[in-house]
């Protein structure tokens, strides 16, 4: 198990699942898959306790996945009954690469110096198809569409490595402020 020094979250190896003598997967390498991946799962909670995935864009900033959704989209009703979702993303390879799985809570921003960085991460990451304005605290797409904006920021992460070694890494997060 390692430290959360420098602000880091607890590292953690879980030698059950893995090659013997694996090492845990430091965060940076787990936090990178999250940055540049194009395509994320999201798994919310129905009214009646079912799960829902859904696929979704997303972009990791400030410490945080953003996604975006239309406020009578399934999951932004689920959102508004249960803030508890699953986020996870990674390659669909069975002898390489690494699969991240983030749990927490999908909070609505509205704070719209906020919604400006992320509307901006949006476009660097996606191109000008992905462009919003911010208006009345959420996404204004060219096209006249709203969609609210969720942070989910991690409170336990999970890193599945694949290859010659294979691994399963638990991060945990401090609570935020």
């Amino acid at each position: 198990m390692s430290g959360a020094s420098g602000g880091g979250p607890v590292t953690e190896i879980d030698e059950r699942y893995g090659s013997e003598g694996a090492e845990a997967t430091p965060w940076p390498q787990g936090r990178a898959v999250l940055e540049k991946a194009g395509i994320y799962w999201l798994t919310t909670v129905r009214p009646d306790g079912r799960p829902h995935v859904t696929p979704l864009i997303a972009v990791w900033s400030e410490g945080a996945v953003y996604f975006c959704t239309g406020a009578e989209e399934r999951k932004a009703r689920n959102l508004a009954g249960n803030p508890h979702a699953t986020l996870t993303t990674g390659c669909n390879d069975l002898h390489a690469g690494l699969d991240v799985v983030v749990e927490g809570d999908a909070v609505r921003v509205g704070d719209e110096a906020l919604l400006r960085r992320v509307a901006g991460a949006y476009t660097a990451k996606y191109g000008d198809e992905w462009r919003f304005e911010v208006e009345d605290g959420a996404f204004r797409h060219p096209d006249g569409g709203r969609a609210d904006v969720y942070r989910l920021a991690p409170v336990t992460a999970f890193g599945f490595g694949r290859g010659a070694v294979s691994s399963q890494t638990r991060w945990r997060f401090a609570p935020a402020d």
